[in-house]
């Protein structure tokens, strides 16, 4: 079984730092971790599933998977099934949890295993609305209320007494609706759109010239900056980049977001340029051959959308900035070629126009209004 682990260190000494890799791999906890699995009858997710739950565990996993010893799985999918599993031990009532045991089946798992691989996006919503689901449940097995005697005015309580996250219901809400659990005719008070803050132009413009003229961010962090302040792109959608999805020559650099590629100008080229010349990986063993534009600390991964918006938090917020960008591109440009060229959905980008325009129609408003009462002299 131990020759299954070769392929590892030959990668550790392969790396351009090989020194880095031994550092790592004789820490105490590490060499504890491979002896154990050294004396495992054979090396397969299982045997690692069997193994304590550490980061150790799941980075020699990763290692794995990237160097060829154990085949690609469904990570998301699999890590949904065990939280799931842990989160429906905290249902109080046994009714209840039959109710949101078939809701994590056949609705979010069924839905998972139609997915070649799980995005992040979607575990993460998944976990949320079924956490939601549960305090409900147990909101009102304390109240001594059945969900099928559920009543708006038992809804409406519920939800003035916690965070706004309790709007999430209204996904389980409307699952419980159809499959006859709940009352027909139940609603949850919807999170009004338009209500998140955008960072107004001066700001976007502020932020793009720092990230263009100063060393405030690292260069890969000043790229995504780009895509965010200019093309109103998602950090999950920017960590998920590939070295495919651009193209870079001495006379231009292109970037496909969506169905068609966009060239940059410089001085907006200019870091692109340089973190393809210097990607970074540099033959670990975490990434020998990664195309990952944004790679991960996770082998063969991509970096964490979570830890790219917490290091470009140091210029700007990026929803806000997102927000604001969308904001002002339905100024310049139809709905749908900004949906096409950007990735976005066309119903995303008409909100986002609609909103545009009617805060133009606002300000017209102002300015007659202000003009009808200027005296005649003026």
């Amino acid at each position: 079984m131990a020759t299954e682990l070769i392929p590892l260190a030959a990668a550790l000494k392969s790396m351009k730092r090989a020194n880095s890799g031994m550092t790592w791999i004789r820490q105490k906890h590490v060499t504890a971790f491979l002896r154990n699995l050294a004396t495992a009858p054979k090396i397969s997710h299982d045997t690692f599933d069997e193994l304590p739950d550490s980061r150790t565990r799941e980075y020699v996993r990763g290692l794995l998977i990237e160097h060829g010893v154990l085949p690609q799985r469904n990570a998301f999918l699999i890590r949904y099934e065990s939280w799931a599993t842990q989160a429906m031990e905290r249902v109080s009532d046994p009714q209840n949890l039959d109710v949101i045991r078939r809701y994590i089946r056949w609705h979010h798992q069924r839905r998972m295993n139609l997915m070649d691989e799980v995005p992040r996006g979607t575990f993460l919503r998944a976990k949320q609305e079924v956490t939601v689901a549960i305090d409900l449940l147990n909101w009102l097995t304390g109240h001594d209320i059945k969900l099928p005697e559920l009543q708006q005015s038992h809804l409406d309580v519920w939800q003035s007494e916690g965070p706004t996250t309790r709007r999430i219901a209204e996904r389980f809400l409307k699952w419980a609706i159809k499959t006859k659990a709940a009352p027909a005719g139940l609603t949850i008070v919807p999170h009004r759109r338009g209500t998140s803050p955008r960072l107004p132009k001066i700001g976007q413009d502020k932020a793009l010239q720092q990230i263009i003229h100063t060393n405030a961010l690292e260069t890969r962090d000043r790229a995504a900056a780009i895509l965010i302040l200019v093309f109103g792109q998602q950090a999950e959608n920017i960590a998920r980049l590939t070295w495919d999805d651009v193209t870079v020559t001495e006379d231009l650099v292109t970037i496909q977001l969506g169905t068609t590629k966009i060239a940059l100008p410089d001085p907006l080229a200019q870091p692109w340029r340089e973190l393809a010349a210097n990607p970074g990986h540099e033959l670990t063993a975490a990434h020998p051959n990664t195309k990952w534009v944004f790679r991960g600390t996770s082998p063969g991964r991509h970096i964490h959308p979570g830890h790219l918006t917490t290091r470009l938090s140091k210029l700007f917020n990026t929803r806000a900035a997102r927000l604001g960008t969308l904001h002002e591109l339905t100024k310049l440009a139809p709905v749908a070629i900004i949906a096409e060229t950007l990735g976005y959905s066309p119903t995303t980008i008409e909100r986002h126009a609609t909103d545009s325009a009617s805060a133009y129609a606002r300000y017209i408003a102002a300015v007659n209004e202000s003009v009808l009462h200027e005296s005649p002299r003026n």
